[in-house]
Parts: structure tokens; C-alpha cells; sequence
């Protein structure tokens, strides 16, 4: 059976966002595969900003979290596991999810080489029209 956890992340992103309140995601960085920056990781565990303003092309699959931010200046791509995700909530107000520790047998896939990049913006052209 397919598990819960992706669908509810994204149920749960969708209406921190739209309620316009700071999505922060908890996740276990000892877990397999998890990419992230090990220098911001606190007995394990490390919370991520995925709004969209501090994230770019966030996706939130079945089996992947992902998205390019910037620590401390930097980019970084962030890949996690959705098995690794431990809570979705609200900054402001800490309201949504933790979730119990699921046992599977199966492995996510290995991360895609590098996340797709953004199209480059090009400046806007102004034509008069008679």
C-alpha cells in the first residue's frame, strides 16, 4: 500500500501557504540519502524553510522532497526521502503534522543528478503597437 506521508505533506503545505503562514519541514538528516547541509544539523534533525520565497523549484513526489535553497549565502540543493520527513508545521503558530516512524522494506530511488534550473529571466522588451 502506498503510504500517506507525501499526500498529507502537500495537503499540509498547500494550506500552511495558503493561509499565509511559513511552511518549516523537520527531517531526520541521519537518514539514507538525505542531502542537505550537515553543518546546520542539531542531534540529527534539521528544520528546513520550504516557503516559497526562501525555497526554488520545490517538488513534494512520493518519494522525494526537493528544492534548491540558499545557507548562508549559498546555494545548496536539498534532497530528502519523504520516509525522512518527521513533521510539516506552521512557524507561526506550530500548527500541523508529526508523523510516526513508517517500516518498509523498499528504498527511495537514488536523487536525480542535479535538480532542473530554473529558466533564465530575460529582460522585458516593450514594442509600440500602432
Amino acid at each position: 500500500m502506498t503510504s500517506m506521508r507525501p499526500y498529507l505533506l502537500r495537503a499540509l503545505y498547500d494550506w500552511i501557504v495558503d493561509n499565509g503562514f511559513t511552511p518549516y519541514m523537520l527531517v531526520n538528516a541521519d537518514h539514507d540519502n538525505v542531502e542537505v547541509p550537515h553543518q546546520y544539523v542539531e542531534n540529527g534533525q534539521i528544520i528546513l524553510n520550504i516557503s516559497p520565497r526562501a525555497v526554488q523549484g520545490l517538488t513534494l513526489d512520493n518519494e522525494w522532497v526537493s528544492f534548491t535553497a540558499r545557507f548562508s549565502g549559498r546555494p545548496f540543493s536539498v534532497f530528502v526521502p519523504t520516509i525522512a520527513v518527521l513533521a510539516i508545521y506552521a512557524r507561526e503558530n506550530g500548527k500541523g503534522m508529526f508523523f510516526q516512524q513508517e517500516e518498509t522494506d523498499e528504498t527511495p530511488p537514488p536523487p536525480p543528478e542535479s535538480p532542473p534550473k530554473p529558466p533564465r529571466r530575460q529582460k522585458p522588451v516593450l514594442r509600440r503597437v500602432k
